[in-house]
């Protein structure tokens, strides 16, 4: 039997019932929270997770604003906002971040997003009106579960720096281009901080510069900075990290460098670079961190790395040395040989005479110089040389003086303008940076005699076989300092039994442990108490000799020793 309906409360046909809205009002709040729950997915990525944290607050009722919070570099920073807000107030939300507990008045609500007794951010929300208790409840929940999302993003977040150093430490150590390798770091360092753009620059103490090798984003383009000019130089010379948000309000900053490369600079991040000896040998700048501003989260990763990156730098700088020193060796190994063929490799044979000589450069190469020039079959040119200094330059040197005397020798047959050409035609190649000693003998071989001129060289001697010793110092000044210098022509007849010995200032400066030269008295004399040995072996005994004197000495040089024995 059906029940006989109450007066009004009979249903229309055909219509859906209405839920009832006293005590049904509950069930829609429900429901409402249960999809704003929904709405925020544990784990998300930061801005993202902060969308969803609004987004589900702004739908429950009355609701007219939402603020979120974070806490950068130890103090609070909005990081997300929507709707109609009363101005911010840090102390009040850093108080909910440091006791960990809100509360609601004049329609605004306040609590922090926290689990297991962490708060990784401040949730306030704006009401119309008076906030209902159901609403706060809400938010209450809404809080807490917040709070459980952040905590899965801030451990997903931990976790991935974690193995962000440790790819960083294998992808480090996987190269030692250094070129390659700053590319490595500057893609791991604009990755991980979400940076536009990325410069690694290495220290020159030698320049009082630090210069960028590559930078990424900037087409590779070489930028060189004084040591404490703009925000790097700073770095580099003070050794601090700077965290900039606003670079054109920073005085450090170098402006000029943007327009330059048509780009504009918002936020910096710039730390040093230390070698295990905490020496700064680079700097990393970042520039533009794409979501708000660079956080100390972005510090610590590069500074968990940076170690790493240190031992890198310095393996692939002391590689490239390698590289460049090995590239070097062989240039100067090709040199010396070039050198080698431009030095007669055997003195000539002449009837009624004994020449022997050596050249020793201290360096792969250097810049002494010798030659034998046959004139015609009973003349011939014994020249002795000394360019100032050694290695590379003086051996250039060197190499120009004996194109230029084998240019001229064929046109100029007077000991006299032979000199004074070859002192213009050095000054005027090498400007006046290098000078030289010269010693240049015509020998007669008919007539036994020797016409010379000594441009500042260490005199030759010629032993007499009666004891007598002529020093050959008639000429000039040295060549190379000015032109159209005049020079003097010398002579000295030889006889059988004559010895006659040349050398560079590396034989006769020579010094032993207490800084005194071999000289040339020792020269003559130990020539004199070898005179009847063969030419080639009073040259060994000499340099054995020399050898044996400057062991342990201070002063090493080119050496040349010349021996010519009148038979």
């Amino acid at each position: 039997m059906k029940s006989a309906a109450k007066p009004g409360s009979r249903r229309p046909r055909g219509r859906t019932p209405a839920r009832p809205s006293p005590t049904a009002g509950g069930s829609l709040e429900l429901d409402r929270l249960t999809a704003a729950l929904g709405e925020i997915v544990p784990g998300a990525e930061y801005p993202e997770l902060g969308r969803q944290i609004v987004k589900a607050v702004t739908g429950q009722p009355g609701v007219t604003g939402v603020r979120l919070w974070r806490m950068t570099d130890g103090h609070p920073t909005i990081w997300q906002e929507h709707g109609t807000l009363p101005p911010a107030k840090e102390k009040a939300v850093m108080r909910v971040f440091t006791k960990h507990a809100g509360g609601k008045a004049n329609g605004m609500w306040v609590g922090p997003l926290g689990s297991n007794g962490e708060v990784f951010g401040v949730l306030e929300a704006r009401a119309s009106g008076a906030m209902a208790r159901g609403v706060s409840s809400a938010l209450s929940l809404l809080g807490q579960y917040a709070g459980v999302a952040l905590a899965h993003t801030e451990k997903r977040h931990a976790l991935e720096e974690l193995s962000g150093i440790v790819e960083a430490a294998k992808r480090l150590n996987s190269t030692l281009d250094l070129g390659e390798l700053i590319n490595i770091i500057l893609q791991m360092a604009t990755r991980q901080t979400g940076a536009d753009r990325g410069t690694v620059f290495l220290v020159d103490s030698e320049r009082d510069e630090i210069w960028s090798l590559v930078g990424l984003g900037l087409e590779q383009q070489e930028i060189r900075i004084p040591t404490g000019r703009g925000v790097a130089g700073w770095v580099a010379r003070h050794g601090l990290t700077l965290n900039i948000r606003d670079a054109y309000a920073d005085p450090r900053f170098e402006r000029d460098v943007d327009r330059r490369l048509n780009y504009y600079t918002r936020t910096i991040l710039c730390l040093p670079i230390r070698n295990k000896d905490a020496q700064i040998i680079g700097v990393l700048q970042l520039l533009n961190k794409r979501e708000g501003v660079f956080s100390a989260g972005d510090e610590g990763f590069l500074s968990a790395i940076s170690d790493h990156v240190a031992l890198a730098l310095d393996n692939a700088r002391l590689h490239r040395e390698l590289i460049l020193k090995q590239r070097m060796e062989r240039d100067l190994e090709l040199a010396r040989t070039i050198q080698r063929g431009l030095l007669p490799e055997f003195p000539p044979k002449l009837d009624g005479f004994d020449i022997a000589v050596s050249h020793r450069a201290m360096q792969m190469v250097g810049g002494d110089y010798y030659d034998f020039v046959a004139l015609n079959p009973e003349t011939m040119l014994t020249v002795i040389a000394d360019v100032e200094g050694k290695g590379v330059a003086s051996a250039l040197v060197m190499a120009n003086l004996q194109a230029t005397l084998r240019a001229l020798v064929s046109h100029l047959h007077s000991l006299e303008r032979l000199v004074g050409s070859v002192n213009n035609m050095i000054l005027a190649d090498t400007r006046a940076t290098k000078f030289m000693t010269f010693f240049v003998g015509m020998l007669d071989t008919r007539h036994r005699a020797l016409h010379y001129i000594n441009a500042g060289h260490v005199p030759p001697a010629v032993l007499r076989a009666n004891g007598e010793t002529v020093m050959l110092t008639e000429g000039g000044m040295v060549m190379g300092v000015f032109p159209d210098v005049p020079y003097e022509r010398g002579f000295v007849p030889l006889q059988a039994g004559d010895v006659v010995v040349g050398c560079t200032d590396g034989i006769t400066e020579a010094m032993n442990s207490r800084d005194e030269e071999y000289g040339l008295d020792r020269l003559v004399e130990l020539v004199r108490r070898h005179r009847e040995l063969p030419a080639a072996q009073i040259v060994e005994r000499v340099l054995d000799e020399v050898d044996l004197y400057s062991r342990g000495g201070t002063h090493e040089d080119d050496r040349v020793i010349y021996i010519l024995k009148v038979l």
